[in-house]
C-alpha cells in the first residue's frame, strides 16, 4: 500500500542536514541576548475585539513579533521531530511491509526540512538553537533516554516522546512486530504533537507570528492525515 509523498524536499537534502549536523554537533550555541521587547496584537474572533500582549519579542525580520510561546514551540518541536527520525532511522534493517518503509522516507524528508525550517527562524532571531544530533550517526546503540537533554529549551516530558523502554523495544523488534508497534508508538508520537500545537493555539499571544502559525498549522494538518493512514494500516492488520 503506497502512499501520496508531500513534496519537502528530495533525499540528498535529509542526508546532507543529517552529515552537516554530525560534523557540528558539540556544546549547544551560547544563549543569545534578550531581544527587544514589545507587543503582540491579536485580533478577536467574528464579533470580538481585538487583544494586546506585552511581552512580545521584536524579530529582527521584517519588524515581527514574537512570543516566549513561540520559542519555546520550535524549540521543543526540534525534539519531537529529531526522535521521530530516530525512530524511522530503525525500518531500514527492521521493517517487513513495504507501506512501513514509504511512510518512513516520506517522515525523514519531511521532518528533516522542518527542524531546518525551525533551526532557521531560531537563529534568525537570536534565539537558542537545541543540539539534538548525537555525535553518532549510527542509531544502533545510541542512549535513547539522552535525547533532548541538553538544556536549550527542550522538555524530555513533551506530550507524546517515547521512553526509553519504548524506544529499547522498538528498536528490538523485527518483521511483523516491528511493523505493528512503529505505527502504535508514532501515533503516540503525533498525538502529542498535535498536543503541542493545541497549547500554543491555546496560550494568549502566541502563534501570531506568520512562520509560527504557518509552520503549526502544517504540523496539525500533516500529522492528523498521518495518524489516520497508520490507523488503517493497523486495522488492516489485524
Amino acid at each position: 500500500m503506497a502512499f501520496p509523498s508531500r513534496r519537502r524536499g528530495p533525499p540528498a537534502a535529509l542526508v546532507g542536514l543529517l552529515l552537516a549536523g554530525c560534523a557540528g554537533a558539540g556544546a549547544p550555541e551560547p544563549a543569545p541576548a534578550p531581544a527587544p521587547q514589545g507587543r503582540i496584537v491579536q485580533a478577536g474572533a467574528p464579533g470580538e475585539s481585538t487583544r494586546a500582549f506585552d511581552g512580545g519579542r521584536l524579530g529582527a525580520v521584517e519588524g515581527t513579533a514574537y512570543t516566549d510561546a513561540d520559542v519555546a514551540f520550535m524549540q521543543g518541536m526540534i525534539h519531537h521531530h529529531a526522535q521521530a527520525l530516530e525512530m524511522t532511522a530503525l525500518i531500514a534493517d527492521r521493517a517487513e511491509a513495504d507501506a512501513i518503509r514509504q511512510m518512513g522516507l516520506r517522515m525523514e524528508i519531511s521532518q528533516a526540512d522542518e527542524i531546518g525550517l525551525m533551526e532557521r527562524w531560531l537563529r534568525e532571531r537570536g534565539e537558542a538553537v537545541p543540539i539534538w544530533r548525537g555525535p553518532a550517526a549510527d542509531h544502533a546503540g545510541m542512549d535513547h533516554g539522552a535525547m533532548g537533554h541538553d538544556g536549550a529549551g527542550s522538555d524530555p516530558a513533551m506530550p507524546g516522546m517515547l521512553t526509553p523502554d519504548q524506544m529499547a523495544a522498538l528498536d528490538a523488534a523485527r518483521g511483523a512486530a516491528f511493523d505493528r508497534l512503529f505505527l502504535e508508538l508514532m501515533i503516540q508520537h503525533h498525538l502529542g504533537a498535535l498536543t503541542m500545537v493545541r497549547d500554543l493555539y491555546n496560550t494568549p499571544g502566541a502563534a501570531q507570528e506568520s512562520t509560527v502559525y504557518k509552520f503549526a498549522s502544517e504540523v496539525d494538518a500533516d500529522q492528523d492525515i498521518e495518524i489516520r493512514r497508520m490507523r488503517q494500516l493497523l486495522d488492516a492488520w489485524r
